[in-house]
């Protein structure tokens, strides 16, 4: 029940995000720009991995479309792209420099702009997130888990640095880095540097504090593993 508790919320999340009101906010004001990308990146696809759903939406999956896919699985070419896709190092800097690079004042302008590639920033958000709580909350032992217990403890302490010194820099910053959000139209009309410092707070604080969640169900994971690996 809490699985699929969790499971559901994650989608729901996902679905306010990027479908609802909160998409337009996050066009007019930076603090609501960087909750719904706090609720792309980190929330939501934390409830979805903290779920583990694979073995669920595989089983839920009809019978041909499973023996093709364990197929597609094993294929050589498929093998090798996971392998290099799939290196946790990868997706651990993916998943940090899917919320620097977007923070970059010119390139937050430009996105802002182009619808095409705005979807593509929360999309990239988004995947980025599932990746990196897919690859932190693995419950498996390594291998087949991609990456060591010890290490997925450890991994939040290493990703949600840059994210607070990059949320501190924004926060304290006394001239405003994202006029975009004026050109805009600025929804609930604050003062930019009031919204710039809560909009870098949100990176410094709350993100933080999910990702020492995340760290504190791996190391529950790593527990587990440790007392089912102890003999007797």
């Amino acid at each position: 029940m809490v699985r699929q508790s969790a499971f559901w919320s994650g989608l729901v999340l996902f679905y306010v995000a990027l479908h609802t009101r909160v998409d337009y906010y996050a066009e007019h004001e930076f603090f609501a720009h960087r909750l719904q990308h706090l609720v792309l990146h980190h929330l939501a696809p934390l409830l979805v991995m903290a779920a583990y759903p694979g073995s669920a939406l595989r089983a839920g999956l009809p019978i041909p479309w499973r023996t093709r896919l364990r197929a597609v699985a094993k294929h050589s070419m498929v093998r090798a792209l996971a392998k290099v896709c799939l290196q946790p190092t990868l997706i651990s800097l993916l998943f940090v420099a899917s919320v620097l690079i977007w923070l970059i004042p010119s390139v937050q302008f430009i996105s802002m702009i182009n619808w095409r590639l705005y979807l593509f920033m929360n999309w990239s958000v988004a995947v980025t997130g599932l990746l990196y709580w897919w690859l932190l909350l693995d419950h498996r032992p390594a291998p087949p888990a991609r990456l060591g217990a010890g290490l997925r403890v450890l991994s939040p302490l290493l990703t949600m640095t840059p994210q607070i010194l990059a949320g501190a820099i924004i926060a304290f910053t006394q001239r405003d880095l994202y006029p975009i959000f004026d050109l805009c139209g600025r929804a609930f009309g604050l003062p930019a540097l009031t919204d710039q410092s809560i909009g870098g707070l949100i990176m410094w604080v709350p993100a933080s504090f999910l990702e020492g969640i995340g760290g504190l169900l791996a190391l529950r994971h790593w527990t587990r593993l440790s007392q089912k690996a102890r003999p007797g």
